[in-house]
């Protein structure tokens, strides 16, 4: 299982070029991949500082080696497939094939939908990220796209050069597992981001059973032939490192092939700090 960092891109004071190191410093503390969130006004504050994650990936794509690269969800109803498509190949060459892309359909709260004009019904939502999760999966892999739908058109295009990955650049999907949907896409995809609610609207974590239950609902590989990823977690580190190390033990047990640990908007120091510990492996 690889350990990865999903950071806050916004909400803070960091600035952007904190931001850009705080990969850095994830690839020398022996972070497997760093993955930050897509909002266009970050969700917490009253229009707090938020940066575009596509510019810092790809300025952090020149300045590491080795971490691989993406974000946390991307809202896909908000973005013009194509034009998404376009700016993850261009991150795939920068990155030396680094680079992946998880899509959903976007939170509720996110303040950057009605803010913009964007769709904020579900059923809407949901019917542009079925459509554009087939656009884009194909435009990643490099080949000639011929797509007649509602919301999405493309006639017999492809955008090159072909992707440094193959077949293509990784795609995951992101959502909560209660909704069928969501294991659906996810199976026509690379990955999944998966998380659980609660009663209350909260988030809670997978029991090991609950992860090997749904590996085993998924694909057991990918188009490319590597493991189809199971990326849990998005939540702090807990305090109890002993017991947090032996819960994640559990989870590779299961099946999942990567933890996220968040790290949320806070003073850099702080976000430093929690990037510079290293994974718990």
């Amino acid at each position: 299982m690889r350990h990865g960092l999903e950071i806050a891109c916004g909400g803070g004071t960091l600035t952007v070029a904190e931001l850009v190191t705080l990969g850095e410093l994830a690839e020398r503390a022996g972070w497997d991949g760093v993955f930050l969130e897509d909002y266009l006004v970050h969700h917490a504050g009253d229009d707090p500082p938020t940066w575009d994650p596509w510019l810092v990936l790809a300025a952090l794509a020149g300045r590491t080696e080795r971490v691989r690269m993406g974000t946390t969800v991307t809202a896909l109803p908000r973005r013009r497939p194509a034009k998404l498509a376009r700016e993850v190949l261009t991150l795939d060459h920068l990155s030396g094939g680094r680079a992946g892309v998880a899509v959903g359909v976007g939170d509720p709260a996110d303040r950057g939908l009605a803010a913009f004009g964007e769709p904020t019904d579900l059923k809407t939502r949901a019917a542009m990220l079925d459509e554009g999760l087939d656009l884009l999966v194909g435009l990643l892999g490099g080949e000639p796209v011929t797509h007649h739908g509602v919301h999405y058109r493309a006639e017999g295009v492809a955008l090159r050069p072909r992707p440094v990955q193959s077949p293509r650049v990784p795609v995951w999907v992101g959502g909560s597992t209660q909704a069928k949907a969501v294991l659906r896409r996810a199976a026509r995809a690379d990955g999944i981001v998966p998380y659980k609610l609660t009663d209350t609207d909260g988030w809670s974590d997978f029991t090991p059973d609950e992860v090997a239950d749904l590996v085993a609902a998924l694909p057991a590989r990918r188009a490319d032939g590597q493991p189809f990823d199971v990326a849990v977690g998005g939540r702090r580190r807990r305090p109890d490192e002993r017991a947090e190390r032996a819960y994640l033990t559990q989870l590779a047990e299961a099946g999942a092939t990567w933890w996220l640990e968040y790290v949320p908007a806070a003073d850099p120091a702080a976000m430093r700090a929690a990037v510079l510990r290293g994974p718990l492996r």
